[in-house]
């Protein structure tokens, strides 16, 4: 139980997110069109969370996906609605910058 309480913090096993990267996992980048024109990681795939649904088939099932946004919230959100739909590799990148200096 703690161990769950934990990892909903975020307080779990930090995620190696260079590593994920180098083993082919996409990076998915929810924030609007215009956000992500602004500044994004590289290679990294837009698509806005509420258009999400519609582009289930651009993912494949059986590979990791890192979700970013703004902040960690919308990414949150669609790592919470992948997993729902079946992806089973999924992690919350959290916000875009942090992420791409984890990526350094």
């Amino acid at each position: 139980m703690l161990q769950a309480i934990k990892r909903i913090l975020g307080f779990g096993p930090s995620t190696d997110y260079k590593q994920l990267v180098k083993d082919g996992a996409v990076i998915l980048d929810v924030r609007t069109k215009a956000e992500y024109q602004q500044g994004h990681v590289k290679n990294s795939i837009n698509v806005p969370l509420n258009n999400l649904s519609n582009h289930y088939s651009k993912l494949k099932k059986d590979q990791a996906i890192i979700t970013c946004c703004a902040s960690g919230m919308r990414s949150a959100q669609a790592k919470t609605i992948l997993k729902a739909n079946g992806f089973d590799q999924v992690y919350n990148g959290g916000g875009w910058s942090s992420l791409q200096s984890k990526l350094r």
